[in-house]
């Protein structure tokens, strides 16, 4: 457990004296919100569908979420290249503990980056209706963290240099975003996009903030709990499998 510790304290010290890179990782969130959230607010308003921004603020927390981690996870490539990894692993601990410490530690900066969001968009005009279901809130953005992070781990595990990131980022982790529902509701869809939102993990995690924040669900809570649980736990067992085989 030490070991768990240790490895989630360096992770979230890295993050905190990387200032440049909180602010940068930031940015994208603010052009969401104010671009999309105020630019295709009226349109969305008059469409019957009320106000935007209530809206699409839990899609931009997600999308917050989902690229720190998946960033986080692949961080293992810098330290495998830099014989960061190796220092790590020739430690006498087995390869599943310093797999969970890595991923809780990327977890613990997705979810302090999606908490930053939070205030971000009640600063631009959003508002909590419900908040006795902030629990609720606060634990699908866990389940998220934990998630992603192990995906980009076990994406990382299996990649040697950075020559794949960039096809991972536009074949896998754009797609899981933009399919999410996190900028449109997922009602009245195309049956394709419906069947490819339905299987779209973060879809899940779109819904649940939108349930325990605001009240509106397509898929339901305990739904999205379970569906998240479930994926979060196996990309879990995946990711300790790849790191385990990784070859320095």
């Amino acid at each position: 457990m030490s070991a768990i510790y240790i490895l989630w304290l360096r992770q979230l010290k890295r993050y905190l004296r990387s200032k440049p890179r909180i602010i940068a990782s930031l940015g994208q969130p603010l052009l969401f919100l104010v671009a999309l959230g105020f630019g295709f607010g009226p349109i969305f308003q008059r469409a019957g569908q009320g106000n935007y921004i209530q809206f699409l603020a839990p899609g931009v927390i997600a999308m917050t979420i989902l690229f720190t981690a998946v960033f986080s996870g692949i961080e293992l490539i810098w330290d495998r290249q830099f014989g960061f990894l190796k220092e790590t692993l020739v430690a006498p601990v087995p390869r599943i503990l310093v797999m969970i410490g890595r991923t809780l530690g990327g977890a613990t900066v997705a979810m302090i980056q999606g908490l930053i969001v939070i205030v971000i968009c009640l600063i631009a005009g959003f508002r909590v209706t419900n908040f006795h279901a902030l629990p609720e809130a606060i634990l699908v953005m866990v389940l998220v963290s934990i998630m992603f992070t192990a995906l980009g781990t076990a994406i990382a595990s299996v990649l040697s240099d950075f020559q794949g990131f960039q096809l991972i980022m536009n074949f896998l982790v754009m797609p899981i975003f933009f399919l999410s529902g996190a900028l449109f509701p997922l009602t009245n869809l195309p049956k394709v996009l419906n069947i490819i939102a339905t299987i779209d993990p973060l879809s899940y995690g779109v819904d649940g903030l939108r349930s325990a924040l605001i009240g509106v669900a397509h898929f339901g809570l305990p739904l999205d709990l379970a569906v998240l649980s479930i994926i979060a736990a196996a990309l879990v067992g995946l990711g300790s499998v790849l790191f385990s085989r990784i070859q320095l």
